[in-house]
């Protein structure tokens, strides 16, 4: 792959660490290092208490078994959230809180008039990933639809199913997961949108639940797509291809900020998944263009969402978001210490990205990328004029940023330190914290426990080789420091001495940024650390690399690594990826692998 040089930005927005396993060597499992504390959120709030989450035992505590449990710098997480009074309307904002975005992806990127326009089915929408709640189902369709799905599923025997107003009778009716509808007067299957108001006729949004929910399957569950049945929140969306759905929308180039870009301003070596300089799109770049973007699996694979709106496209795949009191730092790169703010620059950046042509974005995409972070910008303005989306008004971009809007604060302090408003915006926090509450509060999936013995077995190893980084007990909360690719990073003494996550990590130096107080811009030499190109803990003084992940539903995850680089836990073990790999950590043969899998599948929340 070639060399890859500065591209951009951003702040990683998966709102859970990534699912990866680290297994690393026994002689650093008492390492200790010094990290940087975390910046909590000064926002009113009621802090987490420990409750089951292991505060009382320490990483490393010792025990009746052979090995160690946990890391020996692990014993305290300083990242806990503050929770809301309400969790019931936390689940409400979880499953359809848009905070205005409607604006953004009905008058801007068109997704509900691209779904109407292209005729989609219910079963289509299956094949793209989509989930369907059986309870938001019409009852005067409910039956109906539960009849069809014992059929074959043919035209004749399912013929709603196969019916594109059925689909937007659907939409229309909130029963798409994550795609809440707004001002619906009558489910009659035809989307009324109003083009000069678009907050006054009906409209569509996203939700976080689009990503981060299922359902259970019940009704209809379809291998390698969606399902129909009850909303089981906080599931990853392993078969949602988030790509293939944007480019359904009729403005998909108004998406420009998360592709990866032909800028001036980083020597026109922006990273795509398909290598620096490869694929890139350029400002005139046509619908069509973009379109074939978002449909290349090799550019845009399936269980991945791009977080990062950097000029690269560098997705990774999506996080599960069950447990939030167990996880911290949030996103896989470390760089922001609470959940709520995380949530916040969500909503705030991208599920609407024109609020990056604010002010605060602005400072933000400048501190974060230079002279490309502004380029960024002045095209992106350029490309929503070009589509004749006005700026202002009641009907103009910004959307969330709109400050007619009672429930957003704009105009804020902005920038690549300041953690809870980035870029200058801030919604609710009644909401937010509400959300952090259910979070907290969804349990995590039962692990798979059909073989105790292998379980037994894999459990001695995984502590012998991997508790240097991981707890082997998933009821404690992950351990909190960043893990750095190797001792090359910037700022590696902030972190605690582990086994480098990353050994074939060479970053060579691009751009500097200390007016900005980060670490420099440094090109990548692989996918797995596209995202840290520009987007690194540095902004509060930790190195580049990875926070630890929820060690959490892994029977039902089909690829390793936050880029999907482990085909299957066999894979991530198996040290045929060679020793320069990103995760080099590895058990010998085949049968050993197969009892590590056994126990990492058969984790839960259950103290073991």
């Amino acid at each position: 792959m070639p060399a890859r040089r500065g591209s951009l930005i951003f702040i990683g927005l998966v709102v859970l660490p990534f699912i990866a396993v680290a297994c690393s060597d026994t002689d650093s499992a008492n390492a200790v290092g010094s990290g940087a504390a975390g910046r909590g959120d000064n926002a009113a709030g009621t802090s987490a208490s420990a409750g089951d989450s292991g505060e009382a035992g320490s990483g490393g505590a010792a025990d009746d078994l052979p090995g160690v449990s946990g890391p020996a710098d692990a014993a305290v997480n300083e990242f806990h959230h503050p929770l809301g009074k309400d969790s019931d309307h936390g689940r409400d904002v979880f499953r359809d809180e848009t905070f205005g975005n409607e604006g953004y992806w009905t008058r801007v990127l068109r997704l509900p008039q691209g779904l109407q326009g292209t005729g989609l089915t219910t079963l289509q929408a299956l094949s793209l990933g989509i989930n369907f709640d059986i309870d938001a189902v019409p009852a005067s369709l409910r039956s109906k639809i539960i009849a069809e799905a014992k059929t074959d599923l043919s035209a004749s025997k399912a013929p709603l199913l196969h019916d594109p107003p059925t689909f937007m009778a659907l939409l229309e009716a909130n029963a798409v997961v994550g795609l809440p509808a707004r001002n619906v007067k009558a489910l009659n299957g035809t989307l009324d949108i109003d083009d000069s108001n678009v907050f006054a006729g009906e409209s569509v949004g996203m939700s976080c639940a689009f990503c981060h929910s299922i359902t259970d399957g019940s009704v209809l569950s379809t291998p390698h797509g969606g399902g129909i049945g009850k909303r089981a929140d906080g599931r990853a969306n392993h078969d949602l291809n988030f790509g293939a759905t944007v480019a359904l929308g009729e403005g998909t180039r108004s998406y420009y900020p998360t592709l990866a870009l032909d800028l001036v301003g980083n020597g026109h070596q922006s990273v795509s998944r398909k290598g620096a300089g490869v694929a890139l799109i350029s400002k005139a770049a046509t619908e069509k263009e973009v379109d074939a973007f978002l449909n290349d699996p090799a550019l845009y694979p399936i269980g991945m969402f791009d977080d990062t709106p950097d000029g690269d496209c560098a997705p990774m795949h999506n996080a599960p978001m069950f447990r939030a009191d167990l996880a911290a730092p949030w996103g896989s790169d470390g760089s922001i210490t609470q959940l709520q703010n995380f949530s916040n620059l969500v909503y705030t950046a991208l599920l609407d990205p024109t609020d990056l042509t604010t002010d605060g974005g602005r400072r933000f995409l400048s501190e974060r990328g230079g002279a490309a972070g502004v380029e960024l910008v002045d095209n992106y303005v350029a490309i929503l004029a070009d589509m004749a989306i006005p700026v202002g008004g009641a009907n103009g971009y910004p959307f969330v940023a709109r400050p007619s809007k009672p429930d957003v604060t704009i105009g804020l302090p902005a920038g690549a330190k300041v953690e809870d408003t980035l870029i200058g915006i801030r919604v609710d926090d009644t909401a937010l914290f509400d959300m952090n509450t259910y979070l907290s509060s969804l349990p995590a999936p039962a692990g798979v426990k059909t073989d105790p013995a292998a379980i037994a077995r894999g459990r001695q190893i995984f502590r012998a080789q991997c508790t240097s980084c991981h707890n082997d007990d998933q009821s404690r909360f992950v351990p909190t420091n960043i893990v750095p690719f190797n001792d090359s990073v910037e700022f590696f003494e902030n972190a605690p001495k582990r086994p480098a996550l990353f050994p074939g990590y060479k970053g060579a130096f691009v751009a500097d940024r200390s007016a900005a107080r980060l670490a420099p811009v440094r090109n990548a030499p692989g996918i797995y650390d596209d995202k840290m190109v520009i987007v690194e803990a540095s902004n509060r003084n930790q190195p580049r690399g990875n926070s630890m992940p929820l060690l959490l539903d892994l029977a039902r995850k089909p690829t390793f690594l936050h880029d999907d680089s482990a085909s299957s836990l066999d894979n991530l073990l198996d040290q045929a990826r060679g020793e320069k790999a990103p995760h080099p950590f590895f058990v010998d043969g085949v049968k050993q692998r197969r009892d590590v899998a056994a126990f990492l599948e058969s984790l839960d929340t259950n103290q073991l």
